[in-house]
């Protein structure tokens, strides 16, 4: 039998934070790249569940995230392409998390996760 050396880690974290973990992880496996700030948009989406693109925009530029709403909504069209963001309607576009993401954000959430690595 192998020995394996193991790590055991707990923690409470805050909202934000296991939703940031989660979105992390994703974006781990599926090899998906993403800037600080890229990162903390999709933690303020994943909080709001879903949006008006134009009001999330001016949210997010208000926490100083991005220089400007443009700037917001050209790093939203990114997540779009890569698969993390989807957008909805015509006139005021709803935007959410796309749904091929496995995250929690509702109630008690605990993580668990098992990686091995055996040569």
């Amino acid at each position: 039998m192998a020995v394996v050396n193991r790590v055991e880690q707990k923690a409470y974290l805050g909202k934000p934070a296991i939703i940031k973990l989660q979105l992390i992880t994703h974006c781990f496996f599926k090899n998906i790249s993403l800037t600080q700030p890229e990162l903390e948009c999709l933690v303020l989406l994943a909080q709001d569940g879903e949006a008006i693109l134009n009001v999330f925009c001016r949210y997010v530029e208000r926490k100083e995230l991005y220089a400007s709403a443009q700037s917001v909504r050209n790093a939203l069209n990114k997540l779009e392409r890569i698969g993390l963001v989807q957008k909805s309607g015509k006139k005021n576009k709803i935007i959410r998390l796309s749904s091929e993401i496995p995250i929690q954000t509702e109630g008690n959430i605990l993580l668990e996760y098992k990686f091995a690595y055996v040569p």
